[in-house]
């Protein structure tokens, strides 16, 4: 009987519905931040902590705000240089060129601070992305938030306010998508194709999705086939070829960027060059010292372990996606982020196995069994969002810069700021040699008068240029005769050059300037 019902029900069968959920129910899920959502406000705050300017560590953004701008102002993507007088005019590659508009009109828009925000939003995403991608696979929300903390800290080297940013979210979108195609194949997977184009002008790392969908292809392939032998039937090569059409349409869209094919040829030679490989820090095999090689160095073991796994159930697929981005990870620092991406689910999945046969089973009240109930409420809300990320969002740039510590510049332990501004004019009139990241400073706080000798575009002046800029800095037997070549008449050194010693007893060198940090020299006339 109606009059029977407990008076909760009757409460409840009152409540306004939408989309049959109580209206109520939906504003406590609007307004009361979820788990995933207290680890991206999480990781707000440690960057925060950090200190934003820690975001500038590298001078590139300079210039990719100074070529955002001359784009905007010109309406064309460059062709040939803009910023150095070594090689004023030739070919350049501007491949970043769509990150560098996002930067010149946020940088319009609210300078620096802008740039910072957009970057720790966009790193704070992809780990909280990367969680919920876990918890989604099946991973207890305490087997998801280690393995998070882990990729959260083997890859926070990379946390710098560059175009790399954007494939860091990127990759980490497009295996959550992958995965879930994988699962239940439906036409979703055609938005990653259709993000190509942007990725493509964005960052280099679209190369990184062609490489996963090459892999996908293959390994779901090697899967029917191995599905086949095992019943005894004919190999089903529809989903093989399903996804070759999807890696052929994405390979055909990273054509559309200024340079058309042109783009992909630079890139690979980048990437091949040995002189590359052996002097850019980030293109380096990693150092295991420190916090963040040891977690690295953990979850590379645990990945590995997890591939015979993963060969043994015919998860090709997976285990192609690990030992690749293994390999790429141990030649090459920079791609260390990928893999912690690509292999953070499966070592989830592997961690929760081990928390399945250990935990779960333990009596109700004993510790064990607490936390197996705690993680067990805890899942759904791993899976939700509420309106804090976007408030947070909204309200951060809103805030005071002293109240927040926005950065107005570059950051003085790693840039010599106080002697550039002292010395500005002396610094755009001269021929300058400096190291490639003040090169990148010059541009940013003098560009179009300053002109440079080299900056960061590494792919761009190349192996002999490069070669040059490091016998200079080291002060090797041919200095001088390097001097005269480029007609040097202003030196803004590092104290830790060999150089800097070096024409400190020379008499055709005088000292302007000497902060303790950097030493600014003019040629004696």
């Amino acid at each position: 009987m109606a009059n029977s019902l407990p008076a909760n029900s009757v409460a409840a069968s009152a409540a306004p519905l939408a989309n049959g959920v109580p209206v109520a129910g939906l504003w406590a899920k609007l307004l009361l931040p979820s788990f995933s959502d207290c680890l991206f406000l999480a990781v707000l705050f440690w960057l925060y902590a950090a200190g934003w300017p820690s975001l500038l560590a590298d001078g590139d953004t300079g210039w990719h705000i100074r070529t955002g701008e001359w784009i905007l102002q010109n309406r064309a993507v460059p062709q040939t240089d803009l910023f150095s007088f070594s090689k004023a005019g030739q070919p350049w590659y501007a491949w970043e060129w769509l990150a560098d508009v996002v930067y010149a009109l946020l940088h319009g828009a609210m300078g620096l601070k802008a740039i910072v925000l957009l970057s720790a939003l966009l790193i704070a995403g992809f780990g909280t992305l990367l969680f919920r991608h876990m918890v989604w696979c099946g991973a207890t929300p305490f087997a998801a938030l280690v393995v998070s903390l882990m990729v959260f800290g083997a890859s926070a080297i990379h946390y710098l306010a560059r175009p790399h940013v954007f494939t860091l979210f990127g990759m980490t979108a497009a295996m959550f998508l992958l995965e879930r195609d994988r699962q239940r194949p439906g036409r979703e997977i055609w938005w990653l194709v259709a993000a190509v184009p942007f990725w493509v002008n964005l960052h280099g790392g679209f190369l990184a999705l062609i490489a996963v969908l090459v892999l996908l292809t293959v390994g779901t392939a090697a899967e029917q086939w191995l599905v086949a032998r095992k019943e005894g039937s004919r190999t089903d090569w529809g989903p093989a070829k399903r996804y070759g059409v999807i890696t052929a349409a994405a390979g055909l869209l990273t054509f559309a960027n200024p340079y058309g094919w042109h783009l992909h040829q630079h890139i690979l030679a980048y990437l091949r060059s040995d002189w590359i490989k052996a002097n850019v820090q980030e293109f380096r095999s990693p150092v295991f010292r420190g916090e963040s090689a040891t977690q690295y160095e953990v979850m590379l073991f645990a990945g590995l372990g997890i591939v015979a796994w993963l060969l043994w159930r015919r998860q090709v697929v997976s285990a192609l996606w690990i030992l690749f981005w293994a390999h790429s990870s141990l030649t090459s620092v920079r791609h260390v982020p990928l893999f912690m991406i690509v292999a953070a689910p499966y070592v989830a999945m592997g961690l929760t196995a081990l928390w399945k046969l250990h935990i779960e089973p333990a009596g109700r009240k004993t510790t064990r069994g607490i936390l197996a109930s705690l993680a067990r409420d805890m899942t759904p809300g791993c899976s939700r969002s509420s309106v804090w990320i976007v408030t947070v969002a909204l309200v951060l740039p809103l805030l005071p810069d002293n109240s927040v510590q926005w950065p107005t510049d570059f950051p003085a332990v790693k840039f010599p700021t106080a002697m550039v501004a002292r010395h500005a004019e002396e610094l755009i009139q001269g021929r300058t040699l400096t190291m490639d990241q003040w090169g990148d400073y010059l541009i940013y706080k003098s560009y179009p008068r300053q002109r440079v000798f080299v900056d960061g575009r590494s792919d761009f002046f190349g192996a002999e240029m490069g070669d040059e800029y490091l016998r200079l800095s080291q002060g090797t037997w041919d200095w001088r005769k390097l001097m005269e070549k480029h007609n040097f008449d202003v030196v803004l050194s590092p104290m830790e050059w060999p150089l800097t010693s070096l024409l400190k007893t020379d008499v055709q060198w005088r000292v302007v300037d000497d902060d303790g940090i950097a030493v600014l020299f003019k040629r004696a006339r």
